[in-house]
């Protein structure tokens, strides 16, 4: 059976400034997604003798060469500010200053009569670039940039999803999941929060286990964050939701150093509310008390950067220590209160080495940690008061450590190379400070028997379920090359892209004596799982002692773990063809290859065919002036499986439940008078629904034979248009279509079915031993390998979506249609408001899923039996329909900057789930997993949806000139208005007659009102 059960109790985008395309048929090269580099190009009117110098604030000084229609263009710049001069005859005639370069973008810069708009003609003196940018005709996909002004100025968490939440098509995950360290997740265009990908200064740090977020660099160290949300190049992959590429800040010729301290304390917080039962006898009961929950946060950060050689070494360091602390009050299931402490250590260090104007050499290190502690207290929910101490919670220490290398050569105008190589090491320690391992850990104590408890739940002192094991570690490299040829119209690129992740001493186990209890209630006369003569089954509890109104308990184990790596290779090729002054088409071609291995070393997945993804993007400058672009893109994106599913599907996991009926409670919650129950494997015998017993696997026998990878097909069109000198709108349409999905199933029956229809003969293979949890894809026919008894070999077995008893294979579309007003920043203000229609449905949410909380990436409760599969299709959970997003900043005064950010979200569509048909029977044993309420059809959001969400924050700036405006003031308000909301509840339903206590009651609610003092210093 699937490791559900526990989870139940677990309860603007600104504009891409300073580029276009110039008239006639310059090549710009490529501008790559999760890039780290940027281009200037233009045209000069009369190129006879002309030359064109660009030189940055960190020392680069590049040359360009003009062809014979005056065009030119330097690509793969890094990013800064530039000043691009024009010289005739050596000497400058004419200047442009502070061009400033966006992440995987073009900066025209024109001279003459051939200038833009914003650009005029002069002779010997220099222009500051400010004026309204022409719109980026270069582009072809979905991206927007945030910079570290604009991040300076907007009210947000400090956190890189705080900021990909101001992109559209984006919304917050849920929050049963987290990232590395603890970082709240995030969905792009209906995909689950494990199908994205982080970067830092070009280096893939997406979470090696499970794809649960990434790592990012400290709030102040960010430079420009760049979110894309489809349509990228395909000189990048492994991601089919979206991108969160960081370039880190770099030293210039002028030593800059400061310091900040912001704190959030806890009187200037809203109320988290309470939570109540809010359906069964319980009704208007207090479940959870939040009210009483308060946390406070102090961050301090330091930084300098200068140049260490002028024009030619430069460095960039910061610091950032971050205390997050407060108190959080368990349901009454535990009747407890933490008080926890979390540390957030961060280090950045960039050094770059101008080794001379074709060579530059870059190297970065970082770091980012979480230390967790806590004690943990009883706490009397009658009077609301915290008493004795209890114990220690499990302290934790996660994190990375990351260093890179990129050293890029122009080994000549046209031709330029990049090789970019990294490592980073995760930590992931934990220790159990003083742990009693007398009295297990208890999950769903709400169904304890009323009748042996007193009519209140009674809890265990036990409050650790599973640990880990201490020395796990991980290793992460990659090795990027890259070429880029410019011929003719054509810029050629091409390129390697390699990553080895190693997970080492992976594994978890329960804590204290092995095992813990999980108490559950069912009709009495029906059997807990199955039938008679069903593998598994488990008698009805009203045969035994104590079962006679359905009450039993299960003594729940789980173990796994080991060493395992993955293997992930890619070639890809791309041209940027420049057909004329208007139109420019991109066509790309990637490959992937990935290798998973078992933690015996040996290959269990192979998906090293060619899995072709083919990307095509065009753009048309309408009028020719960078004034009106319209646009599209279609492209394919695979996703690799990630580390961890090795553990569960590849190892030697046990995950069992022993069942019992018992005829009473101890004062500690423990289940006493134990009478075990008959299952299909003897009196009391473990079961496991798929078959995990501990046994270590035959990789022949873990995945399908034809088994493809995860990929999704997207089709974008839109268009971007100047209004007048200040504004820039625009509309985009999006079409996703997951068209393969990797899972697993548990339903080995039908593999011995489908055997016995093929005539193979039963005696030459073990029905007992067919994997209950083979990776397969929905949908298509999946070639099984089942042993032979006598040695010999494996049988071929073709199972069909009909042989598994489902009703269709995988589905999950996305649609949205984008709207978009936005001002940049004339030197005054800037905004941006975005709306987005958009709807995400199918019967897969994708690797994880939401509505119950469960973890296991490509091991969900999905397609393990036919019939948790009837009635699933419809609104998924990580679909809103609405999306309204607003923000800006404002300057009032020399002294005074004001800034917002609106984000009006409707609710998540919730789910109702149940027992199976009518009869509301059981016959996988996963109990409130089906597509069932109350013995009546319930597909997902036919239960409705969550509230709308309506989150209003601000921030005010005091930069006083008597302090040459080096000191800064600052308060953010987020949530003015304290709009606070359900935004997840539990979807489990029980049965008719026996409805759960918990079903439609909150399991997470909105942030509420919190205010962040601030105040900077720098020099």
């Amino acid at each position: 059976m699937k490791n559900h059960s526990p989870a139940r109790g677990v309860l603007l985008r600104r504009n891409l400034l300073a580029t276009a395309l110039f008239s006639g048929m310059c090549l710009v090269g490529a501008a790559h997604g999760q890039a780290t580099t940027g281009s200037i190009f233009g045209q000069v009117p009369d190129a006879q003798g002309a030359t064109v110098v660009v030189s940055s604030a960190s020392g680069v000084t590049r040359q360009a060469t003009i062809d014979a229609q005056g065009h030119y263009a330097l690509t793969s710049l890094p990013l800064g500010t530039y000043t691009v001069n024009l010289l005739r005859d050596g000497k400058v005639v004419d200047s442009r200053s502070n061009v400033s370069l966006r992440v995987g973008s073009g900066a025209e810069v024109s001279f003459g009569k051939a200038a833009r708009a914003d650009v005029s003609e002069l002779s010997s003196v220099s222009v500051s670039a400010n004026a309204l940018p022409s719109i980026d005709v270069t582009s072809v996909d979905s991206r927007t940039v945030i910079t570290a002004e604009q991040l300076a100025r907007l009210p947000l968490a400090r956190s890189a999803e705080a900021i990909a939440l101001l992109a559209p098509g984006v919304v917050a995950g849920s929050d049963y999941f987290g990232g590395p360290t603890g970082n709240a997740l995030v969905s792009f265009g209906g995909s689950s929060v494990t199908e994205n990908a982080y970067y830092i200064n070009g280096f893939n740090t997406t979470d090696p286990l499970s794809g649960f977020g990434g790592f990012a660099l400290p709030y102040g160290s960010i430079d420009q964050q760049e979110i894309l949300n489809g349509g990228y190049s395909a000189a990048y992959g492994r991601s089919d939701g979206g991108v969160i590429n960081q370039v880190g800040k770099r030293g210039t010729d002028t030593w800059q150093f400061g310091a900040q301290l912001s704190w959030t304390p806890a009187f200037a917080r809203g109320e988290q509310r309470d939570i109540d039962y809010v359906n069964g006898p319980d009704k208007g009961k207090l479940y959870n008390r939040n009210a009483d929950e308060n946390s406070w946060t102090t961050v301090e950060s330091l930084y300098a950067g200068g140049p260490l050689i002028k024009d030619k070494l430069f460095v960039f360091a910061s610091v950032e220590a971050e205390r997050r602390q407060g108190n959080s009050t368990s349901s009454t299931d535990s009747n407890l209160s933490t008080r926890y402490r979390n540390d957030y250590p961060k280090w950045y260090a960039k050094l770059d080495w101008n080794i001379n104007d074709s060579n530059i050499l870059e190297v970065t290190g970082a770091s980012t940690k979480r230390a967790y502690s806590a004690d943990v207290y009883n706490y009397d929910y009658a009077t609301g008061a915290t008493g004795s101490f209890n114990s220690h919670a499990v302290s934790t220490k996660v994190g990375a450590d990351l260093y890179t290398g990129k050293f890029t050569s122009y080994l000549t105008d046209n031709l330029t190379l990049s090789v970019l190589y990294g490592r980073m090491d995760g930590t992931y320690y934990n220790e159990i400070i003083g742990y009693d391992p007398t009295y297990p850990r208890l999950y769903s104590s709400y169904n304890q028997n009323p009748a042996l408890n007193g009519g209140t739940v009674i809890t265990s002192p036990g409050t650790v379920g599973a640990v880990n094991d201490p020395a796990h570690t991980t290793r992460n490299t990659n090795l990027r090359l890259d070429l880029s040829y410019r011929l003719g119209d054509h810029t050629l690129t091409g390129g390697i892209d390699n990553q080895s992740v190693q997970d080492l001493h992976d594994g978890n186990k329960m804590a204290g004596q092995g095992f813990a209890w999980e108490y559950n209630k069912g009709a009495p006369g029906n059997p807990i799982i199955g039938a008679p003569g069903d593998d598994p089954y488990v008698a009805a509890p009203n045969g035994y002692p104590g079962g006679g109104t359905g009450y039993y308990v299960a003594k729940y184990k789980r173990y796994g773990g080991g060493s395992v790596r993955v293997e992930q290779r890619a070639q890809y090729l791309e041209d940027s063809w420049q057909i004329n002054d208007r139109w420019m088409v991109k066509f790309g071609i990637r490959n992937d290859q990935f290798t998973n291995y078992n933690p015996n070393g040996v290959a269990y997945l192979r998906l090293t065919k060619p899995q072709w993804a083919p990307r095509v993007g065009f753009s048309w400058d309408v009028n020719g002036d960078s004034s009106f672009k319209v646009y599209g893109n279609a492209g394919r994106y695979f996703l690799a499986m990630p580390a961890t599913v090795a553990m569960r599907q590849a190892g030697a996991p046990l995950y069992t439940r022993e069942y019992f009926t018992y005829t009473g409670i101890d004062a500690h919650g423990q289940p006493t008078g134990l009478t075990p129950i008959d299952t299909s494997r003897g009196l009391g015998a473990p079961i496991s629904a798929n078959r995990e017993y501990g046994q270590s696997k035959d990789p022949n026998t873990v995945a399908a034979t034809n088994l493809k990878s995860e990929y999704q097909d997207e089709f974008i069109a839109g268009f971007d248009r100047k209004l007048g000198d200040a504004w820039v709108y625009g509309a985009k349409a999006t079409y996703r279509n997951l068209r393969t999905a990797i899972d697993d199933y548990s339903d080995s029956a039908s593999v011995a079915a489908k055997m016995d229809r093929m005539g193979i003969d039963p005696a030459t293979y073990d029905a007992g031993l067919i994997s209950g949890a083979y990776l397969f894809n929905p949908g298509r026919t999946n070639i099984l390998k089942v042993a032979k008894l006598d040695g010999s070999g494996y049988y071929s077995v073709p199972m069909t979506t009909a042989d598994f008893g489902f009703n269709s294979g995988i589905k999950r579309h996305y649609y949205g249609l984008d709207v978009y007003l936005e001002h940049p920043f004339d030197g005054k203000w800037f905004g941006k408001v975005d709306y987005l229609f958009s709807r995400s449905y199918g019967n897969s949410e994708g690797q994880v899923r939401t509505d119950i909380g469960q973890t296991d990436v490509s091991a969900t409760v999905d397609w393990d039996f036919g019939s948790l599969m009837q009635y699933a299709n419809g609104e998924l959970s990580n679909s809103r329909r609405h999306q309204l997003k607003a923000y800006g900043s404002y300057q009032l005064a020399a002294e005074w900057l004001v800034s917002g950010n609106l984000a009006i979200i409707s609710g998540a569509p919730r789910s109702c789930l149940g027992k199976f048909g009518p009869a509301e029977s059981n016959p996988t044993g996963y109990g409130d997993y089906y597509h069932w309420c109350g013995g009546v059809p319930s597909r997902p959001g036919d239960a409705g949806h969550n509230p709308w969400q309506y989150t209003l924050s601000l921030s005010t700036e005091y930069r006083p000139l008597w302090a040459e405006k080096k000191l800064a003031f600052n308060v953010m308000v987020y949530n003015v208005l304290d709009n606070r909301v359900t935004t997840q509840t539990s979807p489990f339903y029980g049965e008719t007659g026996a409805l759960d206590p918990t079903y439609g009651m909150a399991v997470s609610q909105s942030q509420p009102r919190y205010v962040r003092f601030g105040v900077t210093y720098d020099f």
